[in-house]
């Protein structure tokens, strides 16, 4: 993805509103600026039931045999965290070497302000590359008036649904079989506040658990996958047995 003088006319309406600055203005880029030569990051503003807010904060690469060290820094220059280099999803896509995502929730310093967030990453080498991503503080609210909740012996709901949360385009919803304690169902990204349930998915008799996560924008091109998400509370029902 290349960046020139045009994107000086489109990022105030890539920006949420609110958070368009002077300050918000990049430099020029050559390439993307979440990307350097080692992979990719970003980081998300996270508010999760009965926890403050926090960072997670996401480095994904091909080369992580050569990572020795990722360290997230604050638009001011100070630490925000590191990623631990065990805590890591690997991905194994088709025709392509393996790919770990390193995840890891960091803090949220008190007095934290907008701006571009970068990460350090140095490999075996002693090379350090850099990524940036512009993250808004705020706090987006999670999804609430999930339906179906706290409902008993039920027909299998053919949909879930849940209001509208104010700020978020997109919303993902995942279910759990609490009898078997494993993810059932994970949806695909999802414009409205409503999702239908494949039939194979339920089971009579079975008991569920699903939450909402929301999130404020999708693949932008200053914030990232996501700037700002949420998760709900869990819900639970169970469906009538046969």
């Amino acid at each position: 993805m290349l960046f020139n003088l045009r994107w000086f006319a489109v990022i105030a309406v890539l920006l949420p509103t609110g958070a368009w600055s002077e300050e918000a203005l990049p430099p020029l880029f050559t390439q993307d600026p979440h990307r350097n030569d080692m992979g990719f990051f970003d980081l998300h503003l996270c508010n999760w039931p009965e926890r403050p807010a926090f960072f997670k904060a996401l480095f994904s690469t091909q080369q992580f045999a050569q990572v020795v060290k990722m360290e997230v820094l604050a638009p001011d220059g100070h630490s925000v965290g590191e990623l631990s280099l065990d805590n890591f999803r690997s991905v194994h896509p088709a025709g392509k070497p393996e790919k770990r995502v390193f995840l890891n929730d960091l803090a949220v310093p008190s007095g934290s302000k907008d701006g571009w967030y970068s990460i350090r990453v140095t490999d075996k080498a002693g090379i350090v590359h850099t990524a940036t991503d512009y993250v808004v503080m705020g706090r987006l609210l999670p999804a609430t008036k999930l339906l179906p909740n706290t409902e008993d012996d039920i027909p299998l709901p053919q949909q879930l649904q849940w209001d509208a949360v104010s700020g978020a385009k997109h919303y993902q919803v995942f279910v759990r079989d609490e009898f078997a304690n494993k993810l059932v169902f994970e949806s695909k990204l999802l414009d409205k506040p409503q999702v239908a349930i494949p039939a194979e998915v339920l089971q009579a008799g079975g008991y569920y658990s699903w939450v909402v996560h929301a999130r404020d924008v999708n693949e932008n091109i200053i914030l990232g996958d996501f700037n700002s998400g949420s998760l709900s509370e869990k819900a639970f029902f169970s469906v009538r047995g046969e």
